[in-house]
């Protein structure tokens, strides 16, 4: 078998005694990176660079904003993206520009809200209807998302519930508020109706679709970032400036271990205020501090800041 077909987490077996062990889940991209090439003549080597490390790592992944048609990168944090990018300049030699880091916002409802949304128009000279009544709950964090039904059969046929299911999926990938992923929510089928002749899966996808945008633009959302949690070790005459500066990063010191002639601070981070802070750190201690952080979980955003977030992607 060619090693180009290979990817990573597939089981190589004998054909004769065929096995297939249980697939590695790999955690999503926390952070993002615009990269643009030198000339449009590099465009097509610096793709295939990228894609070529994507099949090696998993983590790091290649995608396309479709807003403004930028090669964007994601990955565990700025340093893994730093890494792999440079991977592309000295192994693969593609030069190449960067932005500035980006953190993979998330958002959730705010509160809980019932919507009723009625789908009736005319789609390739039919009539297209469907009718859906839903609530919408904010979960907790790291549920996703639930679809569940309290309507009959003859409000709602089973093949339009599931229609509508696909359609409240489908629009989670981006809120109408900061365009960001609807993550940790529930979605209730209360009742609905449909008609024998007009009604239909497409209609019912789209009604479901449109159903989660209302309730989203009904109930606000709760801006999330994710939050590194880890251990600083800085010498203890430093430590003051240390706690003071993550103290104006957002950062919560959760315990502090004296080892020696050195502190140990235990601390959760907001992602967005870690970028460049292996510089910063460097220069408060002399270089003689380190720090490990991965990370944990998402937390709410403040809300004056969230709303600067949103306002800078002009919502």
């Amino acid at each position: 078998i060619s090693t180009d077909r290979v990817l990573t987490g597939d089981t190589l077996c004998d054909p004769a005694a065929p096995l297939h062990l249980e697939p590695i889940a790999f955690p999503e991209p926390v952070v993002f990176m615009a990269v643009e090439p030198r000339s449009e003549a590099e465009a097509g080597a610096l793709l295939s660079a990228l894609e070529k490390i994507s099949q090696e790592d998993p983590t790091f992944q290649v995608q396309e904003d479709e807003a403004t048609g930028q090669i964007l990168v994601g990955g565990m944090g700025e340093l893994h993206l730093e890494v792999q990018l440079r991977r592309v300049r000295d192994e693969f030699r593609v030069p190449h520009r960067v932005g500035q880091p980006r953190v993979a916002y998330k958002e959730t409802l705010a509160r809980e809200v019932e919507v009723t949304e009625e789908l009736e128009r005319v789609l390739g000279g039919r009539g297209q209807y469907a009718k859906l009544r839903l609530r919408f709950r904010p979960l907790p964090p790291g549920s996703g998302f639930s679809f569940l039904s309290q309507a009959s059969p003859e409000e709602v046929p089973p093949h339009f519930l599931e229609a509508a299911r696909r359609g409240i999926e489908g629009a989670l990938a981006a809120s109408p508020i900061g365009g960001y992923p609807l993550v940790d929510l529930e979605a209730v089928v209360l009742g609905g109706a449909f008609h024998l002749v007009d009604s239909s899966e497409i209609a019912f996808e789209a009604c479901g679709t449109a159903a989660l945008r209302r309730a989203v633009q009904q109930a606000g959302v709760v801006l999330l970032e994710p939050i590194a949690t880890g251990d600083i070790i800085t010498p203890s005459e430093y430590l003051g400036e240390v706690v003071s500066d993550l103290g104006r990063r957002r950062g919560e010191v959760r315990g502090i271990e004296a080892k020696g002639t050195f502190e140990i601070i235990q601390v959760a981070i907001p992602l967005a205020e870690t970028f460049g802070y292996a510089t910063r750190l460097r220069s408060l201690t002399q270089g003689r501090a380190t720090y490990t952080l991965r990370v944990t979980h998402y937390a709410a955003v403040p809300e004056q800041l969230a709303r600067e977030i949103l306002r800078s992607r002009g919502y």
